[in-house]
């Protein structure tokens, strides 16, 4: 059933016009529901439709209808035509959180990744954007699984290729593009926006390698050696490092050594947080600690929860997904610039038992 307009719902309850946020909501409803059903929630395009605020023109008023019927009818209902910049630029930025289930022993249990290209554009007009080539996607295991098998490959398909999981993509990207000749082809809506999601579970690339050796002696004490080796290139480095290293209920106090970064015992959180504010890859270091424990009528076994660890690690990606260029093609054949970033992130995902 469709939604009754603002005018409607008044008139049936007999109440006067609400005051503007209400209103204002009545209004967001009744343009993106039709029948039930959501037809329009591009923030852009709802932003012109939406007149509760302000009093406007007639001559305003017939171009924004104008533009509304474009942009409704259009081909490109996220974008306008209109957009001018004195500078164009378009950013890119490949997210990847890390997550890792990872035994005492070092077995990796579980590893995959959830990863976002996130693109920024400030381009004029309206641009057509090519980004990478040698995509393949797997139709076979898509279509019987469910699940795609994207290769980004620098010399074929079978070479370097990068499998990714569960793709999703907005709706600015043209599949059948993607289809015909593996590049993801698309018309950006301007600003912000998510153009990717994408999921991997095959050869990631670990950040860091965690091997704990923790020992109760007796029931007065419990003794700690952790070592940290960072995995990635020597001329990358990881930045708010933290690790979080659990202790027994009953610890009275802790002695810690560390080599690089400072280290201090939480009792409220039952916690050691050693913070390294700077990791520079290839390198390792050592954490030593003896907890002393008070003593106590009824002793639990200690659970033992795992050592987990934050960080942020700039220019590398886990999965190994790389944006091979980015190409713009507008009418105006204007000069624009291009950057990519890159970023891997692990926030109490990235776990080691002990």
């Amino acid at each position: 059933m469709q939604l009754p307009s603002i005018t409607t719902l008044n008139s049936i309850a007999d109440i006067p016009v609400p005051p503007p946020p209400r209103r204002l909501i009545y209004e967001l409803l009744d343009e993106i529901l039709d029948f039930g059903y959501p037809q329009n929630s591009e923030s852009d395009t709802l932003k012109m439709y939406i007149t509760t605020e302000g009093v406007k023109s007639e001559q305003a008023v017939r171009e924004e209808a104008s533009k509304i019927t474009i942009q409704a009818t259009g081909a490109t209902s996220w974008r306008r035509s209109d957009v001018k910049y004195r500078k164009n630029e378009a950013f890119v930025d490949v997210v990847e959180t890390v997550n890792l289930s990872m035994s005492s022993k070092g077995t990796v249990l579980r590893a995959d990744v959830d990863g976002q290209i996130l693109m920024r554009a400030y381009l004029s007009g309206t641009p057509e954007c090519k980004l990478n080539d040698k995509l393949v996607l797997d139709k076979k295991a898509a279509s019987s699984s469910g699940i795609g098998q994207l290769g980004a490959a620098a010399g074929g398909a079978d070479s370097g290729a990068v499998e990714l999981d569960d793709c999703q993509f907005h709706q600015c990207v043209k599949l059948g593009k993607f289809d015909s000749d593996r590049t993801i082809s698309f018309i950006p809506p301007d600003g912000e926006f998510e153009l990717m999601r994408y999921r991997s579970t095959t050869n990631i690339n670990l950040p860091f390698r965690i091997q704990p050796i923790v020992e109760e002696v007796g029931k007065s004490r419990v003794d700690y050696t952790v070592h940290v080796k960072a995995n990635f290139p020597a001329k990358l480095s990881a930045n708010n490092v933290v690790i979080k290293i659990p202790t027994p209920l009953n610890t009275t106090k802790v002695d810690c050594k560390v080599g690089i970064g400072k280290a201090k015992y939480v009792p409220a959180e039952n916690v050691i947080i050693w913070k390294i504010p700077r990791f520079q890859g290839q390198s390792d270091t050592t954490f030593t600690a003896e907890a002393s424990l008070s003593q106590t009528t009824h002793r639990k076994a200690w659970s033992r929860p795992p050592i987990s660890i934050d960080f942020q690690v700039l220019m590398f990606t886990a999965s190994g997904l790389l944006v091979r260029f980015l190409k713009v093609f507008e009418k105006g054949n204007y000069q624009s610039v291009k950057w990519v970033r890159y970023l891997t992130k692990a926030n109490g995902t990235y776990l080691v038992r002990i």
